[in-house]
Protein backbone atom coordinates (compact mmCIF):
# COMPACT_ATOMS: atom_id res chain seq x y z
CA UNK A 1 0.00 0.00 0.00
CA UNK A 2 1.64 3.41 -0.86
CA UNK A 3 0.34 6.59 -0.17
CA UNK A 4 -0.05 7.45 -3.78
CA UNK A 5 -2.51 4.59 -3.78
CA UNK A 6 -4.83 6.21 -0.90
CA UNK A 7 -4.77 9.78 -2.00
CA UNK A 8 -6.52 9.09 -5.65
CA UNK A 9 -10.10 8.44 -6.12
CA UNK A 10 -11.02 5.63 -5.77
CA UNK A 11 -8.40 5.10 -2.54
CA UNK A 12 -7.71 1.90 -2.50
CA UNK A 13 -8.11 1.13 1.21
CA UNK A 14 -12.40 2.31 1.14
CA UNK A 15 -13.25 -1.29 -0.45
CA UNK A 16 -12.18 -2.58 3.07
CA UNK A 17 -14.63 -0.21 4.98
CA UNK A 18 -18.26 -1.17 2.84
CA UNK A 19 -20.05 -1.34 6.27
CA UNK A 20 -19.10 2.17 7.21
CA UNK A 21 -19.85 3.47 3.44
CA UNK A 22 -16.76 5.65 3.44
CA UNK A 23 -16.85 6.06 -0.07
CA UNK A 24 -20.70 7.40 -0.16
CA UNK A 25 -19.83 9.87 3.08
CA UNK A 26 -17.52 12.10 4.23
CA UNK A 27 -16.63 10.90 7.62
CA UNK A 28 -13.93 13.58 8.81
CA UNK A 29 -13.72 12.65 12.59
CA UNK A 30 -11.08 10.40 12.05
CA UNK A 31 -9.22 11.53 15.20
CA UNK A 32 -12.29 10.60 17.26
CA UNK A 33 -14.40 7.65 15.35
CA UNK A 34 -12.24 6.30 12.76
CA UNK A 35 -14.52 3.59 10.44
CA UNK A 36 -13.17 0.03 11.30
CA UNK A 37 -12.59 -2.23 8.67
CA UNK A 38 -15.11 -5.12 7.61
CA UNK A 39 -12.98 -7.90 8.78
CA UNK A 40 -13.63 -6.39 12.41
CA UNK A 41 -17.65 -7.45 11.69
CA UNK A 42 -16.16 -11.00 10.99
CA UNK A 43 -14.22 -10.87 14.41
CA UNK A 44 -17.22 -9.99 16.51
CA UNK A 45 -19.26 -12.94 15.21
CA UNK A 46 -16.17 -15.37 15.72
CA UNK A 47 -16.27 -14.28 19.54
CA UNK A 48 -20.13 -14.95 19.76
CA UNK A 49 -19.54 -18.22 17.98
CA UNK A 50 -16.77 -19.03 20.22
CA UNK A 51 -18.88 -18.27 23.31
CA UNK A 52 -21.64 -20.66 21.90
CA UNK A 53 -19.27 -23.60 21.11
CA UNK A 54 -17.35 -23.41 24.24
CA UNK A 55 -19.64 -21.90 27.20
CA UNK A 56 -17.33 -20.81 30.06
CA UNK A 57 -14.42 -23.00 28.69
CA UNK A 58 -13.94 -20.04 26.03
CA UNK A 59 -11.80 -18.16 28.54
CA UNK A 60 -8.38 -19.99 27.38
CA UNK A 61 -9.21 -18.72 23.90
CA UNK A 62 -9.92 -15.21 25.06
CA UNK A 63 -7.05 -14.78 26.88
CA UNK A 64 -5.23 -15.60 23.59
CA UNK A 65 -6.66 -13.12 22.01
CA UNK A 66 -6.14 -10.44 24.46
CA UNK A 67 -2.87 -11.35 24.22
CA UNK A 68 -2.59 -10.41 20.88
CA UNK A 69 -4.06 -7.00 21.18
CA UNK A 70 -1.36 -6.49 24.16
CA UNK A 71 1.37 -7.46 21.40
CA UNK A 72 -0.36 -4.85 19.13
CA UNK A 73 0.01 -2.10 21.59
CA UNK A 74 3.57 -3.08 22.33
CA UNK A 75 4.24 -2.72 18.42
CA UNK A 76 2.91 0.87 18.11
CA UNK A 77 4.57 1.86 21.64
CA UNK A 78 7.96 0.35 19.92
CA UNK A 79 8.31 -1.49 23.58
CA UNK A 80 10.57 -4.49 24.19
CA UNK A 81 10.48 -4.77 28.50
CA UNK A 82 7.05 -3.10 29.43
CA UNK A 83 4.07 -4.70 30.08
CA UNK A 84 0.44 -3.92 28.51
CA UNK A 85 -2.83 -4.13 30.97
CA UNK A 86 -5.67 -4.14 28.89
CA UNK A 87 -9.15 -2.22 29.79
CA UNK A 88 -12.68 -1.04 28.68
CA UNK A 89 -11.91 2.77 28.76
CA UNK A 90 -8.84 4.80 29.73
CA UNK A 91 -10.83 6.37 32.37
CA UNK A 92 -10.80 2.53 34.26
CA UNK A 93 -6.89 2.07 34.04
CA UNK A 94 -6.51 5.86 35.55
CA UNK A 95 -8.24 5.27 38.38
CA UNK A 96 -6.46 1.66 39.33
CA UNK A 97 -3.30 3.76 38.07
CA UNK A 98 -3.92 6.83 40.77
CA UNK A 99 -5.12 4.72 43.42
CA UNK A 100 -1.39 2.93 43.31
CA UNK A 101 0.19 6.17 44.36
CA UNK A 102 1.54 7.29 47.44
CA UNK A 103 -0.87 10.49 47.56
CA UNK A 104 -1.12 10.05 51.35
CA UNK A 105 2.38 11.21 51.83
CA UNK A 106 3.16 12.82 48.22
CA UNK A 107 -0.46 14.49 47.78
CA UNK A 108 0.75 16.51 44.78
CA UNK A 109 -0.68 16.16 41.00
CA UNK A 110 0.92 17.76 38.31
CA UNK A 111 -0.51 18.12 34.86
CA UNK A 112 -1.81 20.24 32.31
CA UNK A 113 -4.71 22.72 30.50
CA UNK A 114 -4.64 20.74 27.35
CA UNK A 115 -5.51 16.95 29.29
CA UNK A 116 -9.04 14.95 27.79
CA UNK A 117 -11.40 14.65 30.08
CA UNK A 118 -10.75 11.73 31.59
CA UNK A 119 -7.62 12.85 33.16
CA UNK A 120 -9.21 16.53 33.47
CA UNK A 121 -12.41 16.11 35.46
CA UNK A 122 -10.87 12.86 37.75
CA UNK A 123 -8.02 15.29 38.83
CA UNK A 124 -10.21 18.25 39.58
CA UNK A 125 -12.50 15.66 41.89
CA UNK A 126 -9.36 14.47 43.57
CA UNK A 127 -8.62 18.39 44.14
CA UNK A 128 -11.84 18.91 45.94
CA UNK A 129 -10.43 16.06 48.59
CA UNK A 130 -7.55 17.92 49.02
CA UNK A 131 -4.86 16.28 46.75
CA UNK A 132 -2.72 19.63 45.24
CA UNK A 133 -3.46 19.64 41.44
CA UNK A 134 -1.10 21.63 39.87
CA UNK A 135 -2.30 22.55 36.23
CA UNK A 136 0.56 23.67 33.93
CA UNK A 137 -0.75 25.77 30.83
CA UNK A 138 -0.49 23.50 27.95
CA UNK A 139 0.49 26.39 25.09
CA UNK A 140 2.95 26.43 23.55
CA UNK A 141 3.49 23.12 23.58
CA UNK A 142 7.06 23.04 22.14
CA UNK A 143 7.94 24.15 25.71
CA UNK A 144 5.33 22.30 27.44
CA UNK A 145 7.93 19.53 29.27
CA UNK A 146 10.30 22.19 30.31
CA UNK A 147 7.21 24.22 32.30
CA UNK A 148 5.97 20.70 33.48
CA UNK A 149 9.80 19.39 34.91
CA UNK A 150 10.71 22.63 36.76
CA UNK A 151 6.90 22.12 38.60
CA UNK A 152 7.75 18.87 39.63
CA UNK A 153 8.94 18.72 43.06
CA UNK A 154 9.49 16.22 46.18
CA UNK A 155 5.64 16.49 46.97
CA UNK A 156 4.60 15.46 43.55
CA UNK A 157 3.43 11.67 43.17
CA UNK A 158 2.83 12.29 39.63
CA UNK A 159 3.04 13.82 36.45
CA UNK A 160 0.26 13.38 33.75
CA UNK A 161 0.54 15.02 30.33
CA UNK A 162 -0.51 13.73 26.46
CA UNK A 163 1.94 13.19 23.81
CA UNK A 164 -0.31 14.79 21.25
CA UNK A 165 -3.06 17.31 22.87
CA UNK A 166 -6.64 16.41 22.31
CA UNK A 167 -8.65 19.64 21.30
CA UNK A 168 -6.26 21.15 18.96
CA UNK A 169 -3.60 18.39 17.65
CA UNK A 170 -0.14 20.35 18.70
CA UNK A 171 2.00 17.17 19.31
CA UNK A 172 4.24 17.66 22.53
CA UNK A 173 8.32 16.99 22.12
CA UNK A 174 10.75 16.54 24.70
CA UNK A 175 8.83 14.27 27.21
CA UNK A 176 11.91 12.54 28.52
CA UNK A 177 12.66 16.09 30.30
CA UNK A 178 9.80 14.98 32.57
CA UNK A 179 10.31 11.92 33.02
CA UNK A 180 14.22 12.86 33.85
CA UNK A 181 12.98 15.07 36.64
CA UNK A 182 9.70 12.94 37.86
CA UNK A 183 13.08 10.20 38.50
CA UNK A 184 14.91 12.69 40.05
CA UNK A 185 12.13 13.41 42.66
CA UNK A 186 10.79 10.12 42.99
CA UNK A 187 7.64 11.09 41.09
CA UNK A 188 5.52 8.54 38.09
CA UNK A 189 5.10 9.91 35.17
CA UNK A 190 2.03 8.81 33.04
CA UNK A 191 1.84 9.81 29.18
CA UNK A 192 -1.55 9.67 27.26
CA UNK A 193 -0.79 8.51 24.13
CA UNK A 194 -4.63 8.29 23.20
CA UNK A 195 -3.99 10.64 20.01
CA UNK A 196 -0.58 9.58 18.85
CA UNK A 197 -0.92 5.82 18.36
CA UNK A 198 -0.94 4.97 14.31
CA UNK A 199 -0.73 8.82 13.49
CA UNK A 200 2.31 9.98 15.26
CA UNK A 201 4.98 7.64 15.45
CA UNK A 202 5.53 7.19 19.11
CA UNK A 203 8.63 4.99 20.36
CA UNK A 204 9.56 4.26 23.97
CA UNK A 205 13.16 3.42 23.09
CA UNK A 206 13.63 6.74 20.44
CA UNK A 207 11.67 9.13 22.94
CA UNK A 208 13.80 7.69 25.95
CA UNK A 209 10.96 6.57 27.72
CA UNK A 210 10.77 3.48 28.74
CA UNK A 211 10.36 3.96 32.50
CA UNK A 212 7.40 6.21 31.94
CA UNK A 213 4.08 4.49 32.04
CA UNK A 214 1.30 4.87 28.58
CA UNK A 215 -1.98 4.65 29.02
CA UNK A 216 -4.24 5.07 25.46
CA UNK A 217 -6.46 3.26 23.60
CA UNK A 218 -7.86 1.70 19.98
CA UNK A 219 -11.13 4.10 19.75
CA UNK A 220 -9.59 6.98 17.62
CA UNK A 221 -6.70 5.85 15.08
CA UNK A 222 -6.00 2.50 15.39
CA UNK A 223 -10.02 1.82 14.42
CA UNK A 224 -10.11 -0.72 16.92
CA UNK A 225 -14.04 0.58 18.16
CA UNK A 226 -14.90 1.00 21.73
CA UNK A 227 -13.50 -1.67 24.38
CA UNK A 228 -9.85 -1.31 23.90
CA UNK A 229 -8.02 0.60 26.06
CA UNK A 230 -4.35 -0.36 27.49
CA UNK A 231 -2.20 0.56 30.42
CA UNK A 232 1.65 0.01 29.70
CA UNK A 233 3.95 -0.15 32.67
CA UNK A 234 7.72 -0.44 32.68
CA UNK A 235 9.53 -3.23 34.02
CA UNK A 236 9.56 -4.21 37.22
CA UNK A 237 6.91 -2.16 38.04
CA UNK A 238 5.78 -2.56 41.94
CA UNK A 239 2.94 -0.14 42.12
CA UNK A 240 0.02 -1.32 44.04
CA UNK A 241 -3.48 -0.16 43.15
CA UNK A 242 -5.76 -0.42 45.71
CA UNK A 243 -8.86 -0.47 43.09
CA UNK A 244 -7.97 -3.75 41.93
CA UNK A 245 -10.02 -6.96 39.96
CA UNK A 246 -9.55 -10.20 41.03
CA UNK A 247 -8.53 -11.34 37.51
CA UNK A 248 -5.10 -9.64 39.26
CA UNK A 249 -4.53 -13.46 41.13
CA UNK A 250 -6.07 -15.34 38.48
CA UNK A 251 -3.19 -17.87 38.70
CA UNK A 252 -3.02 -17.83 42.54
CA UNK A 253 -6.96 -18.53 42.93
CA UNK A 254 -6.60 -21.88 40.37
CA UNK A 255 -3.37 -22.58 42.81
CA UNK A 256 -5.64 -22.50 46.35
CA UNK A 257 -6.31 -19.53 48.68
CA UNK A 258 -5.79 -15.74 47.97
CA UNK A 259 -2.92 -14.57 49.11
CA UNK A 260 -2.43 -12.73 52.18
CA UNK A 261 -1.90 -9.41 52.27
CA UNK A 262 -3.08 -8.68 48.99
CA UNK A 263 -0.98 -10.17 45.74
CA UNK A 264 -0.36 -9.19 42.40
CA UNK A 265 -0.42 -10.97 39.33
CA UNK A 266 3.18 -10.68 37.12
CA UNK A 267 3.49 -7.85 34.73
CA UNK A 268 0.08 -6.86 33.04
CA UNK A 269 -1.34 -8.60 35.49
CA UNK A 270 -0.54 -6.00 38.83
CA UNK A 271 -3.32 -3.73 36.94
CA UNK A 272 -5.94 -6.62 35.68
CA UNK A 273 -9.61 -5.95 36.28
CA UNK A 274 -12.23 -8.60 36.60
CA UNK A 275 -14.62 -10.56 34.55
CA UNK A 276 -15.43 -8.27 30.73
CA UNK A 277 -16.93 -8.72 27.51
CA UNK A 278 -14.10 -10.00 25.39
CA UNK A 279 -15.42 -8.99 21.60
CA UNK A 280 -13.58 -5.80 21.49
CA UNK A 281 -10.74 -7.90 21.54
CA UNK A 282 -11.64 -10.23 19.00
CA UNK A 283 -12.80 -7.20 16.74
CA UNK A 284 -9.04 -5.76 17.50
CA UNK A 285 -7.07 -8.52 17.09
CA UNK A 286 -8.16 -8.78 14.08
CA UNK A 287 -8.05 -5.22 13.03
CA UNK A 288 -4.38 -5.28 14.15
CA UNK A 289 -3.68 -8.29 11.39
CA UNK A 290 -5.25 -5.79 9.00
CA UNK A 291 -3.43 -3.36 9.25
CA UNK A 292 0.05 -5.40 9.29
CA UNK A 293 -1.57 -7.34 6.13
CA UNK A 294 -1.91 -3.79 4.24
CA UNK A 295 1.58 -2.54 5.94
CA UNK A 296 -0.34 0.32 7.34
CA UNK A 297 2.71 0.94 10.16
CA UNK A 298 3.21 4.16 11.66
CA UNK A 299 5.25 5.78 9.17
CA UNK A 300 3.64 5.34 6.56
CA UNK A 301 0.09 6.42 8.52
CA UNK A 302 2.27 9.31 9.75
CA UNK A 303 3.15 10.13 6.06
CA UNK A 304 -0.58 9.56 4.33
CA UNK A 305 -2.13 12.48 7.53
CA UNK A 306 0.34 14.85 6.97
CA UNK A 307 -0.38 14.73 3.11
CA UNK A 308 -3.96 15.16 4.41
CA UNK A 309 -3.77 17.80 7.00
CA UNK A 310 -2.20 19.41 4.82
CA UNK A 311 -4.84 19.06 1.27
CA UNK A 312 -7.21 20.42 3.99
CA UNK A 313 -5.36 23.32 5.29
CA UNK A 314 -4.38 24.38 1.79
CA UNK A 315 -8.24 23.86 0.77
CA UNK A 316 -8.88 25.97 3.88
CA UNK A 317 -6.73 28.90 3.01
CA UNK A 318 -8.27 29.07 -0.51
CA UNK A 319 -11.71 29.88 0.93
CA UNK A 320 -10.07 32.92 2.05
CA UNK A 321 -13.08 33.19 5.06
CA UNK A 322 -13.34 35.92 7.23
CA UNK A 323 -11.09 35.60 10.36
CA UNK A 324 -13.63 36.65 12.65
CA UNK A 325 -15.54 33.72 11.41
CA UNK A 326 -13.17 30.57 11.58
CA UNK A 327 -9.32 30.78 11.33
CA UNK A 328 -6.83 28.27 11.74
CA UNK A 329 -3.85 28.12 13.99
CA UNK A 330 -0.52 29.81 11.55
CA UNK A 331 1.74 29.48 14.50
CA UNK A 332 2.31 25.84 14.26
CA UNK A 333 4.08 23.93 11.24
CA UNK A 334 2.32 20.93 9.91
CA UNK A 335 5.32 18.57 11.63
CA UNK A 336 4.16 20.13 14.63
CA UNK A 337 0.57 18.38 14.72
CA UNK A 338 -0.95 15.36 15.34
CA UNK A 339 -3.42 13.88 13.06
CA UNK A 340 -6.22 16.55 12.48
CA UNK A 341 -6.72 20.06 11.73
CA UNK A 342 -8.01 22.44 14.30
CA UNK A 343 -10.22 25.87 13.31
CA UNK A 344 -11.14 28.12 15.83
CA UNK A 345 -14.40 29.40 15.57
CA UNK A 346 -17.41 31.22 17.60
CA UNK A 347 -19.64 29.28 15.90
CA UNK A 348 -18.15 26.14 15.98
CA UNK A 349 -21.09 24.37 17.13
CA UNK A 350 -23.06 25.22 14.25
CA UNK A 351 -20.80 25.02 11.62
CA UNK A 352 -20.87 21.10 12.69
CA UNK A 353 -24.26 20.75 12.63
CA UNK A 354 -24.92 22.31 9.11
CA UNK A 355 -21.86 20.34 8.05
CA UNK A 356 -23.60 17.20 9.15
CA UNK A 357 -26.72 18.61 7.36
CA UNK A 358 -24.59 17.92 4.17
CA UNK A 359 -23.12 14.84 5.18
CA UNK A 360 -19.69 15.97 6.23
CA UNK A 361 -19.24 14.41 9.45
CA UNK A 362 -17.06 16.85 11.87
CA UNK A 363 -17.12 17.50 15.48
CA UNK A 364 -16.28 20.49 17.65
CA UNK A 365 -14.62 21.32 20.86
CA UNK A 366 -15.80 24.68 22.65
CA UNK A 367 -14.66 26.77 20.11
CA UNK A 368 -12.48 24.46 18.01
CA UNK A 369 -14.01 23.20 14.82
CA UNK A 370 -11.80 19.59 14.17
CA UNK A 371 -11.52 18.28 10.96
CA UNK A 372 -10.08 14.33 10.98
CA UNK A 373 -8.68 12.72 7.76
CA UNK A 374 -8.16 8.78 7.64
CA UNK A 375 -6.47 6.83 5.32
CA UNK A 376 -9.61 5.26 3.63
CA UNK A 377 -10.07 9.00 2.34
CA UNK A 378 -9.16 10.55 -0.90
CA UNK A 379 -7.77 14.04 -1.77
CA UNK A 380 -11.10 14.64 -3.77
CA UNK A 381 -13.20 14.21 -0.20
CA UNK A 382 -11.05 16.20 1.61
CA UNK A 383 -11.76 18.78 -1.21
CA UNK A 384 -15.48 18.35 -1.17
CA UNK A 385 -15.70 18.60 2.62
CA UNK A 386 -13.87 21.84 2.58
CA UNK A 387 -15.63 22.89 -0.20
CA UNK A 388 -18.86 21.91 2.38
CA UNK A 389 -17.44 24.12 4.86
CA UNK A 390 -17.53 27.20 2.31
CA UNK A 391 -20.87 26.46 1.68
CA UNK A 392 -22.10 26.90 4.97
CA UNK A 393 -19.75 29.77 6.27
Amino acid sequence: MTPEALYGSPNALAPHYRRFRVADRLLLTGHSHQAWPDVGFEAQQRAWLDAAEYVDDKWERVFAVAGRVQRGFARLLDDSNGAIALGANTHELVVRWLSALPLGRRPRLVTTTGEFHTIRRQLQRLGEEGIAVVTVPALPAATLAERLAHAVDDRTAAVLVSAVLYENAHIVPNLAHVLAACRRAGAELLVDAYHALDVVPFSLQRDRLLEACVVGGGYKYCQLGEGNAFLRIPAGCTLRPVITGWFSEFEMLAAGEPATPVAYGPGAARFAGATYDPTSHYRAARVFDFFEEQKLTPELLRSVSQHQVDVLARAFDALDADPRVIARDRGVTLSELGGFLALRSPGAAELSRRLRQRDVWTDYRADVLRFGPAPYLSDAQLGDAMHALGSVI
